[in-house]
């Protein structure tokens, strides 16, 4: 299936002295000789990235920061009368039409965006993302893992964009220090309302995510026998020492305990030897 603006696999139907013709439906794409790998013949497959050029679907070997559909955090090389246009990893620059501008975009910052086709076929940025975020018929499931874009931050934590198509809170004690927009995340389901609002976490829930918890502070303890760390102890700091949620955390130390392989102390955790 010829898709414009997205990455695929194509097969090379015969190379000329212009480059390799690649098979996309019943439509030939040219991939220009200076991109063609050097141990392509024909019958190979190459992975490339299909957009319009004058008109006509071509292909190239490099790959965008964003594909159609696709939400990512983009730096404004030129925002000037002529127009707005963002680098993404491409030779040519991508417009954003000011209609698809909230606030007007400035040289130099950066935007999240979504890459979208206009009506002749040609990729642009929308910065408008609650118009792209989908509220109705939300095919998750709690426990789901998932993809998660950065968004913005807010009072209660983070915004993200799951799976690039819906919004979700992620709750300001699962971000990390080192979090920032545009980031890539993997995560899980938490909460679906019934309003349609997502929750999501950082942490797998139930037990695969206990035995986790576990493994990793056993492995802490392993080091140094004792680690400071409690009951009392600030959900940030135990996220910061061992990337887990206090929950987590106090449900691995219950089992630990119950199992006697550590000992509770005033101002932390003792591994028992064996």
């Amino acid at each position: 299936m010829l898709e414009i603006g997205r990455v695929q696999s194509l097969t090379i139907d015969h190379i000329d002295q212009r480059g390799a013709w690649l098979q996309a439906d019943e439509t030939l794409v040219l991939l220009p000789a200076r991109q063609v790998p050097e141990e392509s013949r024909q019958g190979s497959q190459v992975e490339v990235f299909l957009y319009l050029h004058a008109g006509e679907p071509m292909a190239t070997i490099r790959q965008p920061f964003a594909q159609v559909g696709e939400f990512a955090l983009l730096r404004v090389n030129q925002a000037d009368q002529s127009g707005t246009f963002l680098e993404w990893g491409m030779e040519k620059e991508l417009l954003v039409p000011f209609s698809e501008q909230p606030k007007r975009m400035r040289e130099g910052q950066y935007h999240m965006v979504r890459v979208c086709l206009d009506d002749q076929g040609r990729c642009f940025a929308s910065g408008r993302i609650d118009r792209w975020l989908e509220q109705d018929h939300i095919v998750l499931r709690e426990g789901q893992q998932v993809e998660m874009v950065l968004w913005q931050f807010t009072d209660l934590g983070a915004k993200v964009i799951v799976n690039h198509r819906y919004g979700a809170l992620l709750y300001r004690d699962e971000i990390r220090p080192d979090m920032q927009p545009g980031d890539r995340i993997t995560g899980f389901v938490k909460t679906i309302r019934r309003d349609g609002k997502i929750d999501v976490t950082l942490q797998r829930g139930g037990k695969a995510a206990t035995d986790k918890a576990v493994e990793t502070l056993l492995d802490a303890l392993s080091k140094t026998g004792f680690l400071p760390l409690h009951d009392h102890s600030p959900a940030d700091v135990i996220r910061k020492q061992l990337g887990m949620s206090k929950k987590t955390f106090k449900k691995a130390v219950g089992g630990l305990y119950k199992a006697g392989r550590i000992e509770l102390m005033p101002n932390g955790i003792k591994l028992k030897k064996s």
